[in-house]
């Protein structure tokens, strides 16, 4: 036997025990849509697939970050307690129905922030006026500027914000920027040293490693913060969807400008997003919260009901998914969502299907240009299931619209960084806003109605007349969903 029949000879034979090997293995690890997308991937390429799945496989963090965001809860706990009994929960909450308490609960159990009341909120829309608006209150910072962002970027829109940094820094107000180390990439490399020198804390979230992990906290590298939030002196909040950078993100848009949404907000509501800051520095830096906020009188600004819900793999179960999908089952009238990157998960999909048997109108709104084309043929493989069970699907027209949001019967409302996908229910760090009450849904409602008038309404005709190629490529695509 020649040496090339002996390497064949080898080569099958490691390919048939690998797919064995991930045939056996793979199903007690994974659910059945997440095992069943890597066995493909590793029966079509055995060698390159195993290397994936060995790279990309767990989503579990390493022991060491784990067991950071458990201490940092902890002490987190003892700061809820001293904000809730200066700060009462929300009164009215007496006056919802039953399902909503329960909805509030639930929220509170899953990310162990209280709703609370006495809040005021604004919502900005274009990039150069949540920029501006964050710089001026940065220039008006007398202690203390907190930033959480998933992509920093110095550019022309951006710099303003930058330097009100610096000037802060200068005054001596304790400034810290947290940002996610893929996200803000090329920051890190190029421009965060500046910062640093101005007297800013820079931090990378989630720092990368390479095949070798270089230390306890790397975890995968596609699991990434994608959380967008400030804190200004404990008095302004903001959180949302927008990044910071230009809104072509570096002409990578190509002429399609990304649409974002993102809150102002002040009263109690504040405390819980510096709350979730301290616990993401923690875990990157080590450092305790020590705050102490027992003679903390957060004052009411206003009356809206909110409540904080963080998300991410060091919790117990997908937050954001399941009040999601509590909310949908619960729905009788109308529903409206709006998200960049549609790729829903079984229970999702169900709940949709749900809220619309039991009556309710199911709006979503997705953009009908896409950056990223896997992602996107994998969104558009779900439009015909959706359009058969009678959701009615509207295509963005004039760009990206990244606002993820979704309202419920005119009275409840969901609000963040969390898209609609498996991966953002799943692997991503998110942070979110449940808004409780008819004036704090029709206020985002408002908005979702421009997204509307924006947008074309797709008819299954329509879809279902696409080129066979086409549809068998969104076919292939969302065979890989529970990886993208």
């Amino acid at each position: 036997m020649t040496l090339g029949l002996v390497l064949l000879a080898i080569h099958n034979a490691l390919s048939f025990l690998i797919r064995i090997a991930a045939l056996c293995a793979l199903p007690l690890r994974h659910p059945p849509t997440t095992a069943m997308a890597w066995l493909l991937v590793v029966f079509f390429w055995p060698f390159p697939g195993a290397f994936l799945y060995l790279l990309l496989g767990s989503t579990r963090l390493p022991k060491e970050r784990q067991t950071r965001h458990e201490k940092a809860m902890e002490a987190l706990r003892r700061i809820r307690r001293q904000v809730r009994r200066a700060n009462p929960e929300a009164a009215r909450l007496g006056e919802m129905p039953g399902h909503v308490k329960r909805f509030a609960a639930l929220g509170q159990r899953l990310g162990e922030w209280f709703i609370v009341d006495g809040n005021s909120l604004a919502f900005i829309e274009s990039a150069q006026d949540f920029f501006g608006s964050l710089a001026k209150d940065i220039d008006g910072a007398t202690r203390q500027v907190d930033l959480l962002f998933y992509i920093f970027v110095l550019d022309g829109e951006t710099r303003p914000l930058v330097e009100a940094l610096e000037r802060a820094a200068a005054r001596g107000v304790k400034c810290r920027l947290l940002i996610d180390a893929l996200g803000s990439k090329a920051f890190l490399k190029k421009d965060a040293e500046a910062l640093r020198a101005s007297g800013v804390r820079v931090l990378e979230a989630l720092p990368l490693g390479g095949l070798l992990r270089r230390n306890k906290l790397t975890a995968r590298f596609d699991l990434r913060n994608h959380r967008k939030l400030a804190v200004i002196d404990l008095k302004t909040g903001y959180m949302g969807s927008h990044n910071v950078t230009d809104p072509t993100y570096g002409g990578k848009a190509k002429g399609a400008a990304w649409h974002d949404l993102s809150l102002r907000l002040t009263g109690p509501i504040v405390a819980q997003l510096e709350g979730v800051f301290l616990e993401d520095w923690y875990v990157e830096t080590g450092e305790l919260p020590e705050e102490d906020w027992s003679s903390l009188q957060l004052r009411r600004s206003g009356d809206m009901m909110l409540q904080t819900v963080p998300s991410g793999p060091s919790y117990a179960t997908e937050n954001f998914q399941r009040l999601v999908v509590s909310a949908l089952f619960e729905a009788r009238e109308r529903v409206v969502i709006t998200t960049p990157y549609l790729i829903p998960d079984e229970g999702l999909l169900q709940a949709m299907e749900v809220a619309v048997l039991n009556g309710a109108r199911v709006e979503l709104i997705v953009p009908e240009k896409v950056d990223q084309f896997l992602v996107g043929n994998a969104a558009r493989a779900y439009y015909s299931k959706l359009l058969e069970m009678g959701v009615s699907l509207f295509l963005y027209q004039p760009g990206i619209l990244h606002a993820k949001t979704m309202t419920v019967d005119g009275s409840l409302a969901f609000f963040g960084s969390s898209n609609f996908d498996i991966r953002s229910f799943a692997l991503n760090f998110e942070l979110n806003m449940v808004l409780y009450g008819p004036g704090e849904a029709q206020s985002l409602l408002a908005i979702q109605e421009s997204y509307l008038a924006s947008s074309r309404k797709l008819e299954l005709k329509e879809w279902e007349g696409l080129p066979l190629w086409e549809r068998s490529l969104q076919g292939m695509a969302k065979l890989l969903s529970a990886l993208l």
